[in-house]
């Protein structure tokens, strides 16, 4: 921990915690109407919410789980360390979208006709492979465990952070995880949908006080930039040509990646139309200025206002700065409140979405595929949840105990979820494409990014080592494909003959 002995305590008082506390009781609540609301103990209706989610709750549950732990707390860490060559977390968040828009529509106009639960379930129609579907399941459910083991310990960087280490995180960690996997199994997809609204308006106020409140600690956006360029003008200077490969690759890593996230695409899934999707992603598509740039700001205002944070505590310059806004009134002590209820939003709404999809995706693809296919949909309900909370057990203990930043935690879980884009950006659009091949450029693509990843690799000329993979991958895919039209024109014209 940076030494803060020159601050007083900035531990939250009675007052405070009461409201925080209510906050998070009313999130408890919100799980029990979900439960109150179910019709039906089916998979549908506990995973999807009954396919009844309009345009605002649509939007809501969207932006609240695309912006996460990382964006409050890996983003401005990120920013610290490399400066405003972290411009391009703005560029990928827009990609993202275009990622969405170039598949959903089509993709929600089939899962309602074919009454899609899972993303194994797309992927089972489409190739009709039991063994496409395991393993794209099991990629897609360790991303996810990753993906919640960040947002974990952002929660513990959260409470350690803003009560100057008084708390320490893996109390954090244990107290808000059992909290989420509370309300996310007492209702589902419902439970988890209604706290996401709750969590994207908290959000969305959360960030805007931040762009009021945190640039002022350092005089000002234009004095940030004037201090950095004088003490370390790296950090405002145009990237380099590896430097902009890298923001190319974190467009593709990105704008494949998120863009099937499991959580979101099931979200897809239980939307009330094919009109509110596309409404509700045009709407997703302005919350990258309201978002990550804030993010970007907070960091590079808290390289000028903190300048000596060890490389081990870049994830809690946004809570030291919080923290310095306590100390100065008692309206900013308030305003701070409000901002730390918007970071657990942005935590929970994120980790508890990624547990449901890995329950729904244990119980039906796995769990009912291939151990128990007679049983009836009342277990399988109770097998998924009794999935979320051992998931949530081990991941705790993984997370009280790891040392990985934040943004690295994010990209290795990209690394490895890009493999599975073939499958949903070419399968939905290329008929010739066969299960054969997608699975051996998919296998092909995890070796390259795995194999580089481990041997230390994690960038190649500027690319990600996933980024090769999925470009190994798709060449793998079009060379089966082509090998495939070959033959068949060669079979074609020897029966001509």
């Amino acid at each position: 921990m940076t030494d803060l002995s020159s601050h007083p305590s900035t531990l939250f008082g009675p007052g405070a915690l009461a409201v925080i506390g209510i906050y998070l009781l009313s999130m408890i609540g919100l799980g029990w109407l979900g439960r109150k609301r179910r019709v039906d103990d089916s998979l549908a209706d506990f995973y999807l919410g009954g396919r009844s989610i309009g345009l605002a709750v649509l939007f809501l549950t969207l932006y609240a789980t695309q912006y996460s732990g990382n964006t409050l707390f890996g983003y401005p860490g990120k920013a610290y360390r490399i400066g405003f060559d972290w411009t391009v977390s703005i560029l990928f968040m827009f990609s993202v979208i275009v990622g969405y828009l170039l598949f959903a529509p089509r993709l929600v106009i089939l899962a309602r006709l074919r009454r899609f639960i899972t993303p194994g379930d797309f992927i089972s129609f489409r190739f009709r492979s039991p063994l496409l579907t395991l393993l794209s399941t099991l990629v897609m459910i360790y991303a996810l465990a990753n993906y919640t083991l960040a947002q974990l310990k952002a929660m513990g960087a959260a409470v350690e952070g803003l009560t100057d280490g008084s708390v320490p995180s893996a109390y954090g960690i244990i107290g808000l995880a059992v909290i989420m996997v509370l309300y996310e199994t007492l209702g589902g997809m419902r439970s988890v949908a209604w706290t996401d609204v709750q969590q994207g308006i908290v959000l969305l106020v959360g960030f805007a006080i931040l762009v009021w409140i945190i640039p002022d600690l350092g005089g000002g956006i234009r004095e940030v930039v004037d201090q950095l360029s004088r003490s370390d003008p790296a950090k405002v200077q145009v990237p380099g040509p590896q430097a902009c490969a890298t923001w190319v690759s974190y467009v593709f890593l990105l704008g494949f990646g998120a863009a099937i996230y499991p959580q979101a695409i099931q979200r897809l899934y239980a939307a009330r139309s094919v009109t509110a999707v596309k409404r509700s992603l045009s709407l997703m598509a302005f919350m990258p200025l309201t978002t990550t740039l804030v993010a970007l700001l907070c960091g590079v205002t808290g390289v000028v206002v903190l300048p000596e944070l060890a490389a081990s505590e870049v994830d809690q310059v946004l809570p030291r700065l919080c923290a310095m806004v306590m100390e100065q009134s008692e309206f900013g002590y308030w305003l701070i409140v409000v901002v730390f209820a918007a970071a657990l939003a942005a935590l929970m709404s994120t980790a508890d979405s990624a547990l449901l999809s890995i329950s729904s995706m244990f119980t039906k693809d796995i769990y009912h595929a291939h151990l128990r296919p007679r049983c009836s949909e009342t277990e399988l309900a109770l097998v998924g949840k009794a999935c979320s909370w051992g998931i949530v057990a081990i991941l705790v203990i993984i997370a009280i105990g790891t040392d990985k930043t934040l943004i690295r935690l994010l990209e290795l879980k990209f690394e490895v979820l890009i493999q599975i884009a073939p499958c949903f950006f070419l399968g939905l659009y290329w008929r010739r494409l066969k299960s054969r091949v997608v699975i051996i450029g998919m296998v092909i693509g995890l070796v390259v990014a795995l194999s580089l990843t481990v041997a230390g690799y994690t960038k190649v000329a500027g690319f990600h080592a996933g980024v090769v993979g999925l470009v190994v991958n798709a060449a793998v895919c079009c060379a089966g494909v082509g090998i495939e039209s070959l033959r068949s024109y060669s079979r074609k014209g020897r029966l001509d003959a």
